[in-house]
């Protein structure tokens, strides 16, 4: 699965994905539950969603684990976070305020506005969350959405 255009995912599915790449390993139903504070079954659900987009790999009474695409698509989750927390740090946000307005709304944000923002921001190679990692959309090779 190709990188789109960044948009059609919730901010919950956002989340979880986020956690998958954080977490690096298979992840267990009822750990996301916990984790979360959601039903089981909503988690069983919406990882059934996320697998049937080729984004989780499911392996029954064990968990799940990003597929390679997922794990692309997870990259560029972390990386719009860290791009947009990074711009709100530039208009007066401190790092904690920036990370949880960025939250509220970055699931709205095109792949297409945040390679535009990486680069005028100079492809910033650290944000207030973490390290920021490019991919060639934002380093100029990738293609423009349709």
């Amino acid at each position: 699965m190709e990188i789109r255009d960044g948009l059609g995912l919730s901010p919950r599915k956002v989340t979880y994905l986020k956690y998958f790449l954080e977490r690096g390993s298979t992840v267990k139903t009822n750990d996301l539950a916990t984790r979360f504070d959601v039903d089981p079954s909503t988690i069983t659900k919406t990882l059934n969603e996320l697998s049937g987009a080729g984004l989780l790999i499911l392996a029954p009474y064990h968990g799940a684990s990003l597929s390679p695409a997922g794990q692309l698509y997870a990259a560029f989750l972390v990386k719009r976070h860290r791009i947009l927390a990074l711009a709100l740090t530039h208009y007066g946000l401190s790092d904690e305020e920036a990370c949880t307005e960025v939250s509220r709304f970055e699931s709205l944000v095109s792949k297409h506005t945040i390679d535009r923002m990486c680069q005028a921001m100079g492809h910033p190679s650290r944000g207030v969350c973490g390290e920021i990692t490019h991919d060639t959309g934002c380093l100029g090779n990738g293609r423009r959405p349709s």
